[in-house]
């Protein structure tokens, strides 16, 4: 089937951040007594809010994280990103595609607004996007797995959530999409389809991407 609206998870699928957003994450948690390792964090937060660090810590050690680790882990993750984030291969051309054939796009992230735009400035991307199609778990009351970021941007976008596929690269991202009612593509780039369950397809080149999606040739 076709879609009228395409829903772009941020980082992983529009920007390569998961590498280095994970490592700062990993070493920070490490750094304050609670060892993490890079695929620790993969498996652990990888597509989802901070809240979730948050909860999964205080739930495993019974302590809280401290009350400045939401803006030190900001301050980190964007230093990181200035120095060295890059587009994903292929996505402009998947974003180009959408707009020459008059399909709707937005994003819908679990990073803060600030984020994103820090990580698309310097990515290259923020021409791509107008501020009414980006979407973050900031605007809503639960982040991932929860559906209801998907379901506001859908809202938000004019469009049925039937009518949504979502561009996911993370488990609790595809959990959410599915709990939306919509249609979920995985980007396999990071993580194998093995543990991605529950998609509607998968792929691992964006190029792959305008064939799942049908658009004319």
């Amino acid at each position: 089937m076709g879609y009228d609206l395409v829903i772009f998870d941020n980082d992983g699928v529009l920007v390569d951040s998961e590498p280095l957003a994970n490592t700062i994450l990993a070493g920070y948690l490490s750094e304050l007594g609670h060892p993490t390792s890079y695929e620790d964090s993969l498996r652990d937060y990888m597509g989802s809010a901070v809240h979730r660090v948050h909860d999964l810590v205080l739930e495993r050690t019974g302590q809280r994280l401290p009350e400045d680790f939401d803006e030190t882990l900001h301050t980190r993750t964007v230093a990181g990103f200035e120095r060295e984030l890059r587009p994903v291969p292929g996505v402009e051309e998947v974003l180009g595609e959408l707009t020459a054939h008059g399909i709707g796009y937005c994003l819908a992230s679990s990073g803060s607004h600030e984020r994103i735009r820090v990580g698309h400035r310097v990515a290259g991307l923020d021409g791509w996007f107008e501020e009414e199609w980006i979407f973050s778990s900031q605007d809503v009351g639960q982040g991932k797995p929860a559906p209801d970021l998907f379901l506001h941007a859908a809202r938000a976008m004019g469009v049925e959530p039937s009518r949504c596929v979502v561009v996911e690269d993370s488990p609790l991202g595809i959990q959410a999409a599915a709990a939306a009612g919509m249609d979920v593509f995985a980007f396999t780039a990071m993580l194998p389809a093995e543990r991605l369950p529950g998609a509607t397809a998968y792929f691992g080149d964006m190029k792959q991407l305008p064939g799942l999606l049908q658009l004319p040739v």
